[in-house]
């Protein structure tokens, strides 16, 4: 077997953590990505219920199901968004609080302090989630924008974020960002810049997810090669580019599985992804964590997508060669 192949649960929250468990072996999972909503893993009951995170691994355990990450990209969209009332859904009560920006941008950088340490109780050492980003309003230059306003945006980032990384770091927890479309770093090279503005500190790294890459024109297999020692956890998610000559990629302000839609997510091996050339760039990347499974597919019955899913990572998956096929030849 190579890797070990898990699914993320944050587009099941609606289930039971127990009802997924059950779910999840039957599908063909080895184990599960925990999302820091639903009951599937709360941060605040983590830190003050001290039996709470065996109680989780004891779940896990008994449908013989493996954890190697928790997410928490709800709570840190918060951190660097420009707040307004959409991310009163998203928001943890405690978090969302009276909805004064700074006050949530504050708490919401708490949170993240508090899932490192949630992770560090929980014995994993990856959370996944997103930054979000006060500059991704700015992605069309027009009104012509001053590079000031730009530089400020990840200038921001260090601000808010360097505080939560130095409590990832005293709880031996690495943080994976999810490049991704409204977050900070959603490309190669603001993903470079990201890190720059971090001064490339170990905590930081991404949750590499090809389905965000594909449809902007960015060659997933390029961003692994860009950052093959950054690469702390792994997305398997596909996408589809359905240009038409109606339809753009900015997607005319029409919501996920609308047909009119220039692209949208697909499941895993049914968009346009090449998983076969990922395999191969994460092998040379020395990658060995997860393949875990992000589940979004209007179009398709999920549980019927989702065990088909499974077994897709398990056909395309495979271990890098110990020796070269011409060994024999060498003198």
């Amino acid at each position: 077997m190579a890797r070990p192949v898990t699914l993320f649960t944050g587009q099941w929250a609606d289930l039971p953590l127990e009802v997924l468990c059950e779910k999840a072996r039957k599908f063909g999972y080895d184990g599960l990505e925990l999302a820091c909503w639903g009951d599937h893993f709360e941060v605040d009951k983590a830190l003050s219920d001290d039996s709470y995170c065996a109680r989780k691994r004891e779940l896990l355990d008994k449908h013989g199901l493996k954890l190697f990450a928790i997410s928490s990209h709800l709570v840190g969209q918060a951190v660097l968004d420009n707040i307004d009332g959409r991310h009163k859904s998203i928001l943890p009560d405690y978090v969302w609080g009276d909805g004064d920006p700074a006050g949530v941008n504050q708490r919401a950088a708490e949170e993240m302090k508090n899932t490192a340490r949630a992770a560090q109780k929980l014995d994993v050492s990856v959370v996944n989630g997103f930054t979000g980003s006060s500059i991704w309003h700015l992605l069309y230059d027009f009104p012509p924008t001053p590079k000031s306003m730009i530089e400020r945006g990840f200038q921001l980032l260090a601000e808010r974020w360097n505080p939560i990384l130095d409590v990832f770091e005293d709880c031996g927890v690495k943080f994976a960002l999810e490049v991704h479309p409204t977050e900070i770093a959603f490309d190669i090279y603001s993903a470079e810049r990201a890190l720059q503005a971090l001064n490339r500190r170990r905590e930081f790294g991404f949750n590499f997810d090809p389905s965000h890459l594909i449809w902007q024109g960015v060659d997933p297999v390029e961003f692994i090669r860009a950052f093959p020692d950054r690469i702390y956890h792994v997305h398997m998610k596909d996408a589809s580019v359905t240009l038409n000559g109606r339809s753009g990629i900015l997607s005319s302000h029409l919501s996920f599985g609308d047909p009119r839609r220039g692209w949208d997510f697909r499941s895993v091996g049914r968009g346009g992804v090449r998983f076969e050339e990922i395999i191969r760039a994460l092998n040379a990347a020395k990658y060995s964590g997860p393949l875990s499974v992000e589940w979004e597919d209007s179009g398709m019955d999920r549980e019927h997508g989702a065990a088909e899913a499974a077994q897709f990572c398990k056909n395309v998956d495979f271990q890098p060669s110990g020796r070269a096929f011409d060994a024999a030849f060498a003198e």
